[in-house]
């Protein structure tokens, strides 16, 4: 049996920040070799966004384990054409690259379906390839933006970033899945189809509700903060000793459980400003007031503990070293080390999917061109043309 699901499959990625990267990452994930494509001497610019992890970029090495790094300089003929040796024998091309940048290389989509037909191109974009954006650069932010994301995420007095790139991440799924629907359909049917994800188009797809809500609705959701815009109570409310405790009422039955056994306050079943989960939206200030009340009067482990016994979905607000130390992620033993660059390890989380009997692979995450002569020599360069190759800065 085979180690890993996409052992045999090669991808090739000419990918920089967030979106493609992680893409590539999953699919190296299960057993995938992902040949990296980075620019000579700075590589991948994800690489220096920060140095926090034994002086390597967290986002890099969230996003860029088990691939191999090859340097090239792609505006060099020599580049270009070792770049086209590895597409010969790739299953997959993944790019991420400023708009008509790809065009400009010759590895525009229709050119690379045309000289490589079992090769499936993967291209990631801001707006897509047509329209009239498509020559716009887009970064995470601009398409929480662009999406009407930030409009939704805050309080009433003001909007909000998502704290995680969730554009890139939404891209990044949207491509993963897609891969792996082309690669299903060409062992299949024999025909390779291109996948295209933009940026916007991703997070579009995640902002479904909230565009329902408006078009049909008259209005959009209103920004609450930890609130939630159409279901109450839901959210975070303050406890005796100052810590936050979020909970939500799912449907009537737990309503009444809350009422009786929580609140103390079995009357408001039956009162009409909180009888439905639309009349308790509307009347949220009023039942906020109620809810408050009781949190006053005991702490946060009390009410958690207490709402836990009547079924209510509960929890503490962590912060990011709490998360870090989750007795879930210890139980379950989700953590893996993963070498970095340097020779030190990082732990990493494993990824969420779980296929019985198939372990993830979890390999370093490479330095700038650290496979490079291997993989020329793997092509069938020498020695000394790598050395001439290097001396010329092609690689």
């Amino acid at each position: 049996m085979r180690k890993h699901p996409l052992s045999g499959v090669t991808v090739v990625s000419l990918e920089q920040a967030v979106a493609a990267p992680y893409a590539t990452r999953q699919l190296a994930d299960l057993g995938a070799r992902v040949i990296k494509v980075e620019r000579p001497g700075e590589g991948d610019f994800a690489r220096h966004y920060d140095t926090t992890v034994h002086g390597q970029s967290s986002y890099f090495v969230w996003i860029n384990r088990s691939k191999e790094s090859l340097t090239l300089n792609l505006k060099d003929p020599r580049g270009l054409e070792i770049l086209h040796s590895l597409l010969e024998g790739a299953d997959v091309f993944v790019q991420n690259l400023a708009p008509g940048a790809a065009d400009r290389l010759g590895l525009s989509t229709e050119e690379l379906t045309r000289r490589y037909p079992r090769l499936i191109p993967c291209t990631i974009s801001g707006y897509g390839t047509t329209g009239p954006w498509a020559d716009r650069k887009a970064y995470d932010m601009l398409v929480q933006c662009q999406t009407g994301l930030v409009s939704l995420t805050g309080t009433p007095e003001g909007t909000a970033r998502t704290g995680i790139s969730v554009a890139d991440i939404a891209a990044a799924m949207y491509a993963y899945s897609g891969i792996l629907t082309a690669l299903y359909t060409r062992a299949t049917t024999g025909e390779a189809h291109p996948v295209e994800v933009s940026l916007f188009e991703a997070l579009g797809e995640w902002m479904g509700q909230p565009a329902y809500y408006t078009r049909y609705g008259g209005s959009q959701p209103p920004r609450l903060g930890t609130q939630h815009a159409t279901i109450a109570p839901y959210g975070t409310y303050r406890a005796a000793d100052g810590r936050e405790v979020l909970f939500s009422i799912q449907n009537e039955r737990e309503w009444a459980a809350l009422c009786t056994e929580f609140l103390g306050r079995p009357d408001l079943t039956d009162d009409p400003r909180f009888a439905t989960s639309s009349a308790r939206v509307a009347h949220r200030e009023e039942l906020n007031t109620v809810i408050a009340e009781r949190f006053a009067r005991s702490d946060a482990d009390e009410l958690l503990k207490d709402l836990e016994s009547i079924g209510i979905a509960c929890a503490g607000v962590n912060d990011m070293p709490a998360f870090l130390a989750h007795p879930v992620l210890t139980a379950r033993d989700r953590w893996s080390e993963v070498e970095v660059p340097g020779g030190t390890t990082v732990e990493a989380l494993l990824p969420p999917a779980d296929l019985a009997g198939l372990p993830p692979r979890m390999d370093p995450v490479p330095a700038v061109g650290e496979h490079t002569d291997a993989i020329l020599t793997e092509l069938g360069h020498s020695p000394a043309a790598i050395e001439a190759l290097r001396a010329d800065a092609v690689i």
